[in-house]
């Protein structure tokens, strides 16, 4: 039997989904490890913090070879308590990145110090050790950087200012659990590191975040401020700090160590949607492969941006957001620079004060990104978008 034609309308047809699908701009993956883990959990008799949580910090220091894990509700709370342990506060300034989602670096503000914010490297998105260094005065205490979107920041050149200036260096590896820098892992620079689980990250349980060090006293200020063990209920520990009450539960923990144990699994899985992504995306004029630091080793994305040339403004990007959105495409500004928002904004920063912050963050487009897509959805969004950036009149040039 003869194969059927194919029409010449057919090659040329859009590519399209089935009525009323949904592409997130983030999907868990969960299996059935998790939901056992999860089970079991629930039919013990400790859902409160206790020896799961305990493993999970246990596992997770081994897995990215740090002496102590300390598990917390978020990335900012970990980021709070960690300035906190170092007494940092009032009257105190830390230098860090205003290309960032603001939860992370609002943790500066809820302990009482001046965020300094420094501009970026106009590729990597991370945090620039000369642009840092110009920020440091008298009153600054400690350094935040970034491994940014999954890339790891110039962490040889941070610990040499950090070290010349006698300052703190704190890692924020929030979004970027697997990445490597010079072969090590993020999260093995900084005096202690941060990171999150929360979506849309690989390892996700819901919310939570974990804070590793190789100093023993920086962790067990991390475990006083963070909370009072249930032992302690009626010892005289309980008069001599005031800690936050910021542990995870047991069922938190439960699904963070099932997905741990499964880490290497869930990133390779995210590894192939890049990919497929990357063979789309190339459709784009001018687009380059996604930037890797010549001194980075691996590198796994939290979220696929898509950064617009400068033909686009912030209103056009904002526009193909929208139109996505209209298909069904959950996309997202990666980041709007922390300094013009208002919380900052009454800090006395202005528009033009970081313009490389400003001119990456009013054309980053960030797509669904997780290891549930198909070939066809990601054809889709990639198509949409492209549909989406003539429409506003920019045309197909990407860089």
């Amino acid at each position: 039997m003869s194969e059927p034609a194919v029409m010449d309308d057919d090659l040329d047809a859009a590519p399209s989904l089935p009525e009323g699908r949904f592409i997130p701009l983030s999907d868990p993956d969960v299996t059935t490890a998790e939901l056992a883990a999860i089970d079991a959990v629930i039919r013990s008799p400790r859902l409160s913090g206790g020896p799961v949580m305990e493993a999970f910090e246990a596992a997770f220091a081994a897995y990215v070879g740090r002496a102590y894990a300390v598990a917390v509700p978020s990335g900012t709370l970990g980021l709070l308590l960690a300035l906190k342990a170092y007494g940092i506060g009032a009257g105190d300034e830390v230098v860090c990145s205003a290309y960032s989602f603001r939860e992370t670096a609002h943790a500066v503000t809820l302990c009482g110090a001046r965020p300094v914010f420094a501009d970026i490297d106009y590729w990597a998105g991370t945090l620039v050790p000369e642009k840092a260094a110009l920020k440091i005065t008298e009153n600054t205490k400690a350094i935040v950087a970034a491994n940014t979107n999954g890339h790891p920041a110039a962490w040889d050149p941070l610990r040499a200012l950090a070290d010349e200036r006698g300052l703190i260096l704190i890692e924020d590896s929030t979004e970027a659990i697997g990445s490597r820098y010079k072969d090590r892992l993020v999260g093995t620079f900084g005096d202690v590191a941060v990171f999150d689980f929360s979506q849309p990250g690989p390892l996700v349980c819901g919310e939570g975040g974990m804070l590793v060090t190789d100093d023993v006293d920086i962790a067990m200020a991390l475990r006083r401020l963070r909370s009072h063990r249930l032992e302690e209920r009626s010892s005289v520990v309980v008069s001599m700090n005031a800690p936050f009450q910021a542990p995870i539960s047991d069922l938190t923990a439960a699904l963070g160590l099932a997905q741990l144990k499964r880490i290497d699994e869930i990133l390779e899985r995210r590894r192939l949607t890049e990919q497929l992504y990357y063979q789309y995306v190339q459709s784009f004029e001018g687009i380059k492969d996604p930037y890797v630091g010549p001194d980075v080793t691996e590198v796994h994305w939290f979220l696929y941006l898509v950064h617009l040339g400068t033909r686009f403004s912030k209103s056009s990007r904002d526009a193909i957001v929208e139109d996505l959105g209209v298909e069904r495409v959950e996309a997202a500004a990666y980041a709007n620079p922390l300094h013009l928002q208002r919380h900052y904004f009454d800090l006395g920063y202005r528009k033009g004060d970081l313009l490389v912050t400003e001119k990456v963050a009013d054309r980053a487009v960030a797509l669904p990104f997780h290891g549930h897509l198909a070939e066809d959805e990601i054809e889709f969004i990639v198509a949409t978008m492209k549909d989406a950036s003539v429409n506003v009149g920019a045309g197909a040039a990407i860089y």
